[in-house]
């Protein structure tokens, strides 16, 4: 759910608010709620909370999502730059209509003896598998998710498998606040193609990647010591309906 709060008291957004407009059951369902918010500088800034009312770390998806939406205001043209909780990030949208959003560098990869841990703009572990349908996602994910090894916050999991054709991959992830499997997370999928960069010491600095949520595209370029500039990430985003939302009722 993106909301435009340029003109809003926000203070009515608190935590329970907006875990019950999160609720896939008993409100209108959502992974997490974005607010564009006015920005001194920028075209707008973003704030993500998660689906438990929390604020949270960069959203990549959400970061493409509301560069549409701010384009259906009038906010933007095809050209956005907006502020997020780490910093600023600049976006297109392109002829066929894809966003391809600028993410923040990547500073260092952790080779860890079952995966990688890196931060894409939200911390991530991945881990490669074989038959990624077969994962017990709400098990083996939750479990990795909390291990204390990844401090008091955890960690956002992704399992990786090698698609069938070249420089692709599918991924599946399970996201902290969200605290199941979301069907496409952009820091995510990003975390996963630059871990396959390194794991595989490859050349290939683009990568195609399924979800189950749609297609998504990573590109980098990488820089010693493991760093990596230039980020990209790149999708579609649809507009489903609009609504009013009578907080306080």
């Amino acid at each position: 759910m993106i909301v435009d709060g340029r003109e809003l008291d926000l203070a009515v957004f608190d935590q329970n608010l907006i875990q019950q407009l999160c609720h896939r059951r008993y409100g209108i369902g959502a992974d997490g709620l974005i607010i564009l918010e006015s920005s001194e500088g920028y075209d707008f800034s973003m704030r993500y909370f998660n689906a438990d009312g929390r604020e949270g770390s960069m959203c990549g998806n959400g970061g493409r999502c509301i560069v549409a939406f701010a384009h259906r205001l009038g906010i933007t043209g095809t050209d956005a730059a907006f502020e997020g909780i780490d910093g600023s990030h600049h976006a297109t949208i392109l002829p066929g209509g894809d966003i391809r959003l600028k993410l923040s560098d990547v500073s260092g990869i952790h080779a860890l003896e079952d995966g990688y841990l890196l931060d894409t703009g939200s911390p991530h572990f991945v881990k490669f598998v074989e038959n990624l349908d077969q994962i017990a996602m709400e098990l083996e994910g939750k479990e990795i998710r909390h291990q204390s090894r990844f401090g008091t916050e955890g960690v956002n999991v992704n399992f990786v498998e090698a698609g069938k054709e070249h420089a692709t991959l599918r991924v599946r992830t399970f996201e902290r606040g969200v605290e199941a499997e979301t069907w496409s997370c952009g820091t995510g999928v990003t975390a996963a193609a630059i871990c396959t960069y390194f794991h595989q010491k490859t050349d290939n600095i683009a990568y195609r990647i399924g979800t189950r949520g749609g297609d998504l595209q990573v590109s980098f370029q990488p820089m010693p010591k493991d760093c990596f500039t230039e980020v990209y990430l790149t999708g579609p985003a649809s507009h489903v309906y609009d609504g009013a939302i009578h907080a306080g009722d």
